[in-house]
């Protein structure tokens, strides 16, 4: 096979083709709905994230593939020992630490972001040690 064609710093595989799905009333009605709600211009740019969104849920669901995911947590930083933990536990990881932001939200409390890269099962691994830290208040790890 040849290398893909190219327009304008494009490749094919990134030309946007027009293709026709048929839907029931309801599920058209119920996209429609999430159009409005979520903000979207178009039902084209709704279904577009929505396919990105599955399939990313099944690249982190096969397990195999290297993924990224942040993790963002709301701790007390008075908490003894706590933020020695935090580090001793991304320093320990499978998974990688890509970067970290660190916010004082007030006088007790502090928000962080950690970017990982790794398997699905290793930034879970993380995610979960975190998470379970005395102190954490808050813990979410969103997959990209």
């Amino acid at each position: 096979m040849g290398s893909p064609r190219r327009h304008s710093g494009r490749t094919a595989a990134d030309e946007t083709i027009r293709f026709t799905v048929s839907l029931p009333a309801s599920l058209l009605a119920e996209l429609d709905r999430r159009l409005v709600d979520r903000g979207y211009a178009s039902r084209s740019e709704l279904v577009r994230d929505l396919i990105r969104e599955k399939l990313v849920e099944q690249r982190w669901a096969r397990g195999r593939q290297r993924v990224h995911g942040v993790l963002t947590i709301c701790y007390d930083h008075h908490q003894r020992e706590l933020a020695d933990r935090l580090i001793e536990i991304q320093h320990e990881a499978h998974a990688r630490v890509l970067c970290t932001t660190h916010v004082h939200l007030d006088h007790a409390r502090c928000l962080e972001t950690i970017v990982l890269a790794g398997r699905p099962a290793e930034i879970e691994d993380l995610a979960l040690r975190i998470a379970g830290l005395r102190g954490v208040q808050f813990a979410r790890l969103t997959r990209a």
